[in-house]
């Protein structure tokens, strides 16, 4: 039988393995150099649990080791108890999760093909990368590939907003658009002044959506690769939606027309 879990103690803000969680925390791309990423808080480890992934690291506030749950307790090889002011250096929280998990990043995986997709353009800002991550993985979207430009998506705001979509989907990033011709299924776009409302088309399945920077929308070369352009009917009159909501009412359009 497999004995209690035995912590080590960390309290010295010095040590060196402060140092890099610090980078992770607080660096967009630390997360390459390291190949792991930080994720902070009970439903973000939890969610990593759920999927299968196997933390390397589990980081607790001293206060909160005695009343941690026994699956977070058990969940790594290395445990971590740190005290609770140094914790709150660490975390990139206002209010600090008494627990944080490491977890390994992949190297940049291949692209599948033939798989339900979203391709991000440019889009810069995190919180709407988090939330297309969202949607993709509620929609049955297995595979998100962010084109170069696109937020870094295991920075830790991405991985904050994404709450736990990270760990259900194939991510690769840094692409070129040339990179696009493996997947081997539709491209979808849409537009705010032409093609058939969405609510009315024949939407292919499986397809990648692309989704195009906030402010300049999808670049041309990608809307030349482009198999079908939609529009979303907006009888407010709003000009635009933010890139976000568009993404969601799109990946929801194409799970509903496949029966999802």
């Amino acid at each position: 039988m497999t004995g209690p879990v035995v912590p080590r103690v960390i309290r010295s803000h010095a040590n060196p393995q402060v140092k890099a969680w610090r980078q992770l925390v607080q660096t967009h791309d630390a997360y390459r150099r390291q190949s792991r990423i930080w994720v902070e808080g009970d439903h973000l480890c939890r969610a990593a649990l759920a999927r299968g992934w196997k933390p390397l690291q589990a980081v607790f506030a001293e206060s909160f080791w005695l009343a941690t749950p026994p699956d977070l307790r058990d969940a790594a090889a290395d445990t971590v108890l740190v005290s609770d002011a140094l914790m709150a250096t660490i975390s990139g929280l206002k209010s600090p999760a008494p627990m944080a998990f490491v977890l390994a990043w992949p190297e940049q995986p291949t692209i599948q093909p033939g798989v339900a997709s979203v391709v991000l353009d440019r889009i810069q800002d995190a919180g709407n990368v988090g939330s297309i991550l969202r949607s993709a993985a509620a929609f049955g979207f297995k595979q998100v590939l962010a084109l170069a430009g696109t937020a870094a998506l295991g920075s830790p705001k991405v991985l904050r907003a994404g709450m736990g979509a990270h760990f259900g989907l194939h991510l690769v990033e840094g692409l070129g658009a040339v990179d696009l011709s493996v997947l081997s299924v539709p491209l979808l776009s849409t537009s705010s002044h032409r093609g058939a409302l969405l609510h009315e088309a024949a939407l292919p399945w499986p397809c990648a959506w692309i989704l195009g920077n906030e402010g300049q929308g999808v670049a041309a070369e990608l809307m030349a690769r482009t198999a079908q352009v939609v529009r979303i009917a907006q009888p407010g009159g709003e000009e635009s939606l933010n890139v976000a909501a568009a993404a969601a009412i799109c990946l929801h359009a194409s799970a509903a027309a496949h029966g999802s």
